[in-house]
C-alpha cells in the first residue's frame, strides 16, 4: 500500500527551528543481540535513518539498547515526584535523550513480542505518566504530541508482516498511548508505522539463522515513513 500523503513523495524542507536549535531526532535500537555487533538489524535500520536525515541536515543520535543495563519498574511511586526512577540511572540517561528530542523512532525485532530492555523503557515512561495523569487528568507528559516513527522487523518475509505489526508496532503504539507520544501512520492499514521483511533466511553452521534484506527495497520504504515522520514535524514546529 502507498504512504499516507502524497507528501510522501516530495521531501521536506525544513527552514526553522525549534528551542533555538536544529531539529533533533533520537533513533532507538531495541535489539538484545550482541553475537550481531555492527551486523544487527535494528542497527543498520537506525543507521539509514541517521544518514537520511543528514541529507536534511537534521541531527540524528541512535540510543543502542544493547549499551544499557536496564531494570524492570518495580511499582515505588518514587517517579512521581522526580519523574525518573530512583532504581535506574541508565533509564533516565535514555530518558533525558527522549525529552530533548524532536520526534522519535524505535526500530525493534520481533521477540516475545517486543525486547526486554525495550519494555522496561516503555514501561517506566508509562508510569511516570500514567501516575501524574491519575492524579490530574489534564497532565500532558514530557514527551507530549512528540511524533514517533516505529519500524518493526523480523525472520520472515512479506507473509509474515502483519503478524509483526500486530504483535510489535501495535504493542510500542499502545504504550506510547499512554505516554502521550503520536504514532506517526504510514497509511490507513499501517497506522502504527511500517514492518520490514527479510528476502532470504539461509541456514548454515552456525545456531541462528543468517537473514539477507533487499536494503534497496527497505531504503525506499525507509524513506517514505521519513518523510511522513518529518511531515508531523514541520506541522509543529514550522508553521
Amino acid at each position: 500500500p502507498a504512504p499516507a500523503k502524497q507528501e510522501a513523495n516530495t521531501p521536506v524542507v525544513f527552514e526553522c527551528l525549534h528551542r533555538g536549535s536544529l531539529l533533533k531526532v533520537l533513533c532507538i535500537s531495541a535489539s538484545n543481540i550482541l553475537h550481531s555487533k555492527e551486523n544487527s538489524t535494528s542497527q543498520i535500520l537506525c543507521s539509514k535513518i541517521s544518514e537520511i536525515l543528514g541529507e536534511k541536515e537534521i541531527v540524528c543520535e541512535i540510543v543502542d539498547l544493547r549499551d544499557y543495563l536496564l531494570q524492570p519498574c518495580i511499582g515505588c511511586g518514587k517517579c512521581f515526584e522526580s519523574k525518573r526512577c530512583c532504581n535506574d540511572t541508565d533509564f533516565n540517561t535514555i530518558y533525558e535523550k527522549v525529552i530533548e528530542s524532536d520526534a522519535l523512532f524505535f526500530v525493534s525485532p520481533h521477540y516475545a513480542p517486543i525486547p526486554a530492555k525495550l519494555s522496561m523503557i516503555l514501561e517506566k515512561m508509562e508510569e511516570i505518566t500514567f501516575l501524574h495523569w491519575w492524579k490530574d487528568n489534564e497532565y500532558k507528559s514530557e514527551v507530549y504530541g512528540v511524533p514517533v516513527g516505529i519500524i518493526s522487523h523480523g525472520g520472515a518475509s512479506d507473509w509474515a508482516l502483519k503478524s509483526y505489526k500486530a504483535m510489535v508496532n501495535d504493542t510500542i503504539a499502545n504504550a506510547l498511548d499512554t505516554i502521550q507520544g503520536k504514532v506517526v501512520p504510514y497509511n490507513s492499514e499501517w497506522n502504527t508505522g511500517i514492518s520490514l521483511p527479510v528476502q532470504k533466511v539461509l541456514e548454515e553452521d552456525e545456531i541462528f539463522p543468517i537473514q539477507e534484506y533487499d536494503w534497496n527495497l527497505l531504503t525506499k520504504k525507509l524513506r517514505d515513513y521519513i518523510e511522513l515522520v518529518l511531515q508531523e514535524i514541520s506541522d509543529l514546529f514550522c508553521k
